[in-house]
């Protein structure tokens, strides 16, 4: 039997892909191996949203190269944003690929597959329109413990700011059709995920081009329908897209966390327009204002970039005290990454990287001081906790509250005799905090 070994890098919403892929490969009876030795074939699932990722992707597939000669490794496939933005490249310079999808592609893995290990063809790519929706009737093997699973509502994006590349890699904005995500939810939730968490390039205009109205606030409440789902949590809100409609459902509907993760990237009007982002200062201040009054549990999570192009040390400094006024409950700062083909590589003024990194740990510094003033003023408080895990060699748990999504917020340890497992909720009361975790012990038992 062949052995797949999948390596999925970058965001979310690239690992619902992967997801997608393993469900397909699955379903034509391969099988699945953590062991780089021991794979027949390898599949590195790429990201190349900023530097970083890009340094990542490409020493995985050059470190993956080496079974090609070392182990029983046969194939070697590429897929994801790095085989769709540098496709010549890699087939030219890493000639150990046997095969690459791109974006709109990967519903084809098994296909490729095919042509390479049962036609031997070599540097095989299957590249379509970058606006198709891929479709896979196959389900998803879900990869994220069974409990909690993403749920991709849309592909692309039209929103073309001037720093990011995804538009040119993932296409225009489309949305997934509602009846086909509540099927996939709704297999979700058979195989046991409790937590849905919705992700997009942007989840706020779902359904724009599929129905001519935003659609989020309708597909919300009929998720929450779904036997089984416990919580919905919703991320990638561009601010300008959030309705008086969606806060509502927020606030409505129980299964809704009560947590948003809100992307603002800067505060500085005059940044902001460079950014080419469709919100100034004010209107920043207007929205998570009536977020907060009309949601005072609100978890708010926002995304910076600190350094880009023309960024003054005035514009830092109005950052700063942004910042430091919003008081966001979780924050993270990206130093610039300047991409090639996008509008703000070509910017004058672009800033040293000493500078962009000092910003941003100045930014992370104050973050820091209110986030664990935050951890401080949730003691006392009584919480539902999904346990995620054991502590090992304790009678403690590791688990997250509403206000935390997994792998990018903290966490709370659970002090408990009874036996729990990753998926079970347990009323929890928290009784101290340690920088961005918090600690507690079991109130009483989560009931449904």
């Amino acid at each position: 039997m062949i052995k797949i070994l999948f390596i999925s890098l970058g965001c979310d919403k690239n690992l619902v892909d992967a997801e997608k892929m393993l469900g397909l490969l699955g379903k034509e009876g391969y099988a699945f191996t953590d062991n780089e030795e021991e794979a027949d074939v390898i599949v590195v699932n790429t990201c190349c949203f900023i530097g970083d990722a890009k340094e990542e992707s490409i020493n995985t597939i050059l470190e993956m190269a080496q079974y090609k000669e070392e182990g029983q490794c046969r194939a070697l496939i590429v897929t994801g944003c790095l085989a769709e933005r540098y496709k010549d490249e890699i087939l030219q310079e890493i000639p150990e690929v046997d095969g690459i999808l791109g974006t709109s592609t990967y519903d084809e893995i098994t296909s490729l597959l095919y042509a390479v290990l049962e036609e031997k063809k070599e540097h095989v790519s299957v590249f379509h329109d970058i606006n198709a929706l891929p479709r896979t009737t196959a389900g998803r093997m879900v990869t994220t413990g069974g409990h909690y699973a993403f749920l991709k509502i849309a592909e692309g994006c039209d929103k073309h700011c001037t720093y990011c590349i995804i538009p040119s890699l993932r296409g225009s904005y489309r949305s997934v059709p509602m009846e086909e995500l509540l099927k996939e939810a709704g297999e979700l939730a058979a195989q046991g995920v409790k937590e849905l968490i919705l992700v997009a390039q942007e989840t706020t205009l779902y359904g724009m081009d599929l129905y001519g109205e935003k659609r989020l606030p309708l597909l919300l409440r009929k998720l929450a329908q779904i036997p089984g789902i416990q919580w919905i949590r919703i991320q990638y809100c561009y601010p300008e897209e959030i309705t008086d409609e969606l806060i509502q459902v927020i606030k409505e509907e129980e299964k809704i966390c009560h947590y948003l993760d809100m992307p603002i990237q800067h505060a500085s009007d005059a940044v902001l327009k460079r950014m080419g982002r469709r919100t100034n200062q004010q209107e920043l201040r207007d929205i998570i204002g009536t977020l907060r009054r009309e949601i005072p549990d609100i978890a708010i999570r926002t995304t910076l970039i600190s350094g880009f192009p023309g960024e003054t040390g005035e514009d830092h400094e109005e950052l700063m005290e942004f910042v430091n006024e919003m008081e966001f409950e979780r924050l993270g700062v990206f130093a610039y990454s300047c991409e090639e083909d996008t509008p703000a590589a070509l910017l004058p003024d672009q800033i040293p990287q000493e500078l962009k990194e000092e910003r941003r740990d100045a930014i992370m510094e104050l973050q820091q001081e209110i986030a664990f003033e935050k951890s401080e003023a949730m003691v006392g408080r009584v919480l539902d906790v999904m346990i995620e895990g054991k502590v090992a060699d304790e009678a403690a748990y590791v688990g997250r509250t509403y206000m935390d999504s997994p792998n990018v917020d903290g966490l709370i340890f659970v002090n408990a005799d009874l036996e729990l497992m990753s998926g079970d909720f347990v009323r929890v009361k928290v009784t101290g905090a340690v920088e961005y975790d918090l600690m507690g012990e079991v109130y009483d038992e989560f009931t449904e």
